[in-house]
């Protein structure tokens, strides 16, 4: 395992390098959202929704929404004035009775390794603590805010577990005083304690296991062994801007194309120019058409493009003379 954290955990005079690993880690079957037709990945883009523009991450704040629908944009700026907490310290706040705090406020799990040089006073805490039945409240900054922990003992390591602030936790009385007007006979009670007592056990985590993870992973063991798999061409991270780039290309060659159709059929203006420069210059049909090619290739040549469109309509004595020419060459 690798540390997320290194700091100390302090304790009146005492100071105990630590380091912090999770406890604990996610074994969900993870799923992506893919095309049904042929196995391609769902993107999302950031999308503007006032402006439909796509948003660079540079371009991206925090906004905190009011109660009446109003947006306040918070930027780095702002945050930067705000109390932050950067010592990497775990201080002890006080010892209090182990079965004193109610499960519910514990969030995350985190182990702490001592390092070589702090074993011993490592040691003497652990064993302070179990020997006293107690777990240690403290204050920690694991990134830049400061947070309430415990720290205890597991199988013969100190564990810290984070805690949720008072304010998190929902009140049960929100519910009401359920049941106050429902009273169990003694031969109802007399029932619920027996069937208690016949499933009254210990607790073994290794009883029990996610059957449900365990199917997903065996039905898709299933359809690749019967080689129901679709093999998605892997995409190259070309950036937005060259994607945004091709397609701009691909719509101005439609154009062009669109602009000489309209010109072949209709353009007579400039006719007489066009064939001047067709006479001067000795261009012919084969010489129209390599331009046409050429102008289907790049879109910076749609104005020669037009030009080779009205020379083909404008000059057609001079084509029919030319051609020979062309295939002789």
């Amino acid at each position: 395992m690798r540390a997320i954290w290194k700091g100390a955990v302090s304790f009146g005079l005492v100071n105990v390098p630590v380091r912090l690993y999770s406890a604990t880690e996610n074994h969900d079957v993870q799923f992506r959202q893919v095309h049904v037709a042929d196995g391609g990945r769902i993107r999302y883009k950031r999308v503007c929704s006032i402006d439909g523009d796509e948003v660079a991450y540079d371009d991206i704040a925090k906004g905190y929404e009011t109660e009446d629908g109003e947006m306040v944009v918070l930027t780095d700026e702002d945050f930067a004035d705000l109390p932050t907490r950067s010592s990497k310290e775990i201080s002890v706040e006080k010892f209090v009775p182990s079965d004193q705090i109610d499960p519910i406020y514990f969030d995350k799990t985190y182990y702490l390794e001592p390092d070589k040089s702090a074993v011993k006073p490592y040691v003497l805490l652990r064993d302070a603590l179990e020997g006293e039945d107690r777990m240690a409240v403290a204050t920690v900054a694991i990134r830049t805010r400061m947070t309430l922990a415990v720290l205890r003992v597991r199988e013969g390591m100190i564990v810290m577990q984070t805690m949720l602030w008072p304010d998190e936790v929902r009140d049960a009385g929100a519910f009401g005083d359920l049941g106050a007007d429902e009273k169990a006979t003694e031969k109802e009670m007399s029932m619920a304690q027996v069937l208690i007592d016949q499933l009254a056990d210990d607790f073994e985590p290794d009883d029990y296991e996610d059957d449900y993870a365990l199917a997903v992973k065996e039905l898709v063991r299933a359809k690749v062994e019967g080689g129901e798999v679709k093999a998605a061409p892997e995409e190259e991270d070309e950036g937005g801007e060259v994607v945004d780039l091709l397609a701009a290309l691909a719509k101005s060659v439609e154009r062009a194309k669109t602009r000489r159709g309209e010109s072949s059929a209709t353009g007579s203006d400039g006719g007489s120019k066009d064939s001047s420069e067709s006479g001067a210059k000795g261009s012919g049909a084969k010489k129209t058409t390599a331009k046409k090619t050429t102008a289907k290739k790049s879109a910076a040549k749609k104005a020669p493009a037009k030009k080779t469109a009205a020379k083909t309509t404008t000059s057609k004595s001079t084509a029919k003379k030319s051609a020979p020419k062309k295939k002789a060459g």
